[in-house]
């Protein structure tokens, strides 16, 4: 069984060849509680929620090419087996790891002669789709652009970096989010009553163990039922025939320790105080709260990853060297582990706390979103198009490019956007504010030879 399997819900089988219970409670706890419809299925509100794009195609057995990504145990492979259950096509499938090209062909042959002879469509459902080179996945093409067959794509990686172009653009992708801490509470307290799953079985389970397996499994479905069965068969009864699942138990289960704080919301709260002193340029509150962290016992990865995302978020180019030197720590505190990784996160906390700030990095990216997410897609100027291939000239593509380096200082006016829009507007701190001299002097220049003055902050965007 592929890892995506959690949800995987077969073909209803017939009441004849159901297996028996001791059969069925063989299998792992995460392939018993598989969702039946999507009235089981944990998390993906955002998708899924009543009124949602997919949940109203689902419903309406109305769905077309679809690739669903996100991280493992989100439930990708349980979602195309509720569609199979739902719609009137046939569910056909291949794995992107064990399936070959002549598995492929087969199968839409099939699917061909289906549509042809029966009229009956067929849903191909593709476990890893990543895994498929680039000739692989262009066989699916025509048969998916022809309708042939609705396929259904899962992976872990962005489709857009991991999946050919012609095949994203003829499908909807849609991202399954890592599960909340609610949404694994819900689901292993289920488990506990459902008879398909723990429910057989005399169980008490604290809610603080059943908090700290749902708050340590990373978003995963997969790992917080695993470790839940495992918890539940390697704990002995007490006296009365109770299996009791303290946090003790929980902890060993899951393999990692509960963080030591005085209530929920201070891990929270804690992380927070972290940043927001680091972006106060307080070094010595900013060690207090990493020294907190690391006495409760927080993974230092989320630590670093933080960090990481303070040095472009509130330094930025006022200091460049602050997000290199928070990825090296990020990476030594990932090697090293506890105790060591200590001190590369207390050299970067100190360095990013007393480094000048800028956000200028954020607000430009911002609003540069905000135009692409609101407003027209602006096609590439004809001179910036590629021209390294025959026939480009004769489209005009590249044709009055001028190479920057022709000239002096390196810089040249000329148009690379083909609209009026200004997004970055550096700052006086520290590093950038030589940065801020050079763009001024570029954007004088180029109003220049507009007849135009400089610009005020925000004209033109």
């Amino acid at each position: 069984m592929a890892r995506d399997d959690l949800f995987a819900t077969p073909a209803e089988p017939k009441a004849e060849d159901a297996p028996a219970p001791d059969i069925a409670r063989r299998q792992p706890l995460a392939a018993r509680m598989r969702p039946r419809d999507l009235s089981e299925f944990a998390g993906q509100s955002h998708i899924l929620g009543p009124g949602q794009l997919l949940r109203r195609a689902i419903e309406a057995d109305r769905i077309q090419s679809l690739i669903f990504y996100g991280p493992p145990g989100t439930g990708k492979t349980s979602l195309a087996q509720i569609i199979a259950r739902q719609t009137k096509s046939k569910f056909e499938r291949l794995s992107g790891v064990e399936s070959n090209v002549a598995d492929m062909r087969r199968v839409l042959a099939s699917a061909a002669n289906r549509l042809e002879n029966k009229g009956q469509p067929t849903i191909l459902f593709v476990d890893e789709i990543h895994r498929f080179n680039k000739s692989q996945q262009d066989v699916l093409l025509p048969d998916v652009e022809s309708g042939v067959v609705q396929l259904i794509g899962a992976t872990t990686h962005n489709p857009f970096f991991f999946v050919n172009s012609p095949l994203v653009s003829r499908s909807q992708i849609f991202e399954l989010r890592p599960l909340t801490e609610d949404d694994l509470y819900a689901l292993l307290h289920r488990a506990l009553k459902d008879e398909r799953g723990l429910g057989f079985m005399n169980i008490k389970a604290d809610e603080e163990a059943l908090r700290h397996v749902a708050k340590l499994s990373d978003g995963d479905a997969r790992k917080a039922l695993n470790s839940l069965e495992i918890a539940a068969l390697t704990t002995a009864p007490e006296p009365d025939g109770i299996i009791h699942i303290t946090l003790s138990v929980a902890e060993q289960s899951i393999q990692k320790k509960a963080v030591v704080y005085d209530d929920e919301d201070a891990h929270y709260d804690t992380i927070s105080a972290f940043i927001k002193s680091m972006r106060g340029s307080d070094p010595d509150a900013a060690l207090y709260w990493l020294a907190k962290m690391i006495h409760a016992g927080e993974d230092p990865r989320f630590i670093a990853r933080r960090i990481v995302i303070h040095a472009a978020e509130d330094v930025g180019l006022a200091d460049p060297m602050a997000l290199v030197l928070a990825n090296a720590a990020f990476q030594a505190a990932e090697f090293i582990g506890w105790p060591e990784a200590q001190i590369p996160l207390a050299e970067a906390t100190i360095y990013i706390a007393t480094a000048p700030k800028s956000n200028s990095t954020v607000m430009a990216i911002g609003a540069a979103m905000k135009d692409v997410e609101s407003g027209r897609t602006l096609p590439v100027p004809e001179h910036l198009r590629d021209s390294h291939y025959k026939g480009a000239k004769r489209l005009g593509h590249g044709v009055g490019y001028q190479y920057a380096h022709d000239h002096p200082e390196h810089f040249v006016v000329q148009d690379y956007l083909g609209a009026e829009k200004r997004y970055y507007e550096p700052t006086d701190q520290g590093v950038e504010k030589k940065i801020k001299e050079r763009v001024e002097k570029w954007r004088a220049m180029v109003a220049q030879s507009k007849g135009q003055g400089p610009k005020s902050k925000g004209e033109g965007s």
